[in-house]
């Protein structure tokens, strides 16, 4: 009984949350390029856009409510959205930008950029979460080049906290260093080298944000063996310190949170 009213006061207030933004929906509906949804703490759809309906084959929205990506699109790739929307629930961190393969109206595959953000309750706790997917390509026209740049999108989630250097990034790619920045820029409008520097200070903004950790671990676990460094590189991506930035979002915890 007690699971079942958890249960009933988490759908509540997912509810709470859906229901003023239905306008987002039909903005949504009305971009054919762009899939939007929000899914529930067990990664079922609750809101979907006409193009995740056309990207699925269905004939309503009402075929796709109440369901998971493992029961809507075909194996591996149902698992993998899945296991991922269930990460983002489990560890409240978002996805952003992450290059991955989907599928068309006509069944084939494609590449599209992908968020996803979890959703919260008033008291903080993760009861969803929402997404949107882009488009990189017309159906029927060659994704080649984009299985390579996530392999190297992906070695950077990884390792951002290890010494990574362009050419072995490009070499990952198959591809030269000039070629590897300009595929980077068309996609995400920044360099391989923007994209460490970008991962890393993602992950410290959010140790920041999440726990009560010495900066110079964090910029440690972040790739950054010297703080000062670290710092610079913080407060010319961010425009505050990381000591400022943890103040700003735990002002309360000047004495005790804030270490440096």
């Amino acid at each position: 009984m007690r699971i079942g009213t958890t249960t009933m006061v988490l759908e509540a207030a997912l509810n709470s949350l859906i229901q003023p933004t239905s306008f987002v929906e039909t903005l949504f509906d009305r971009i054919p390029e762009v899939v939007f949804f929000i899914k529930d703490a067990e990664g079922r759809y609750r809101m979907v856009n006409q193009t995740l309906v056309v990207r699925c084959g269905r004939r309503s929205k009402n075929d796709l409510l109440g369901r998971t990506a493992r029961e809507v699109f075909p194996s591996p790739l149902g698992e993998r959205f899945l296991e991922q929307d269930l990460r983002v629930v489990e560890t409240a961190a978002p996805i952003h930008q992450n290059l991955e393969l989907h599928l068309y109206p006509t069944r084939i595959e494609g590449w599209c950029l992908t968020d996803k953000e979890p959703l919260r309750n008033p008291d903080g706790r993760v009861i969803g979460l929402a997404g949107i997917s882009r488009d990189l390509q017309a159906p029927g026209k060659s994704g080649e080049g984009y299985r390579e740049l996530a392999s190297v999108v992906e070695h950077i989630r990884a390792h951002f906290g290890r010494e990574l250097r362009v050419e072995d990034l490009a070499r990952i790619a198959g591809m030269s260093v000039y070629q590897l920045n300009r595929r980077l820029r068309a996609i995400f409008g920044i360099t391989a080298s923007q994209l460490i520097t970008k991962t890393r200070i993602e992950h410290a903004s959010e140790r920041l944000r999440e726990s009560s950790g010495l900066v110079a671990e964090i910029a440690q676990a972040c790739g950054y063996c010297d703080q000062s460094a670290f710092s610079r590189v913080f407060r010319r991506t961010v425009g505050l310190t990381p000591l400022q930035y943890r103040e700003r979002h735990h002002p309360e915890g000047k004495g005790s949170r804030v270490k440096g």
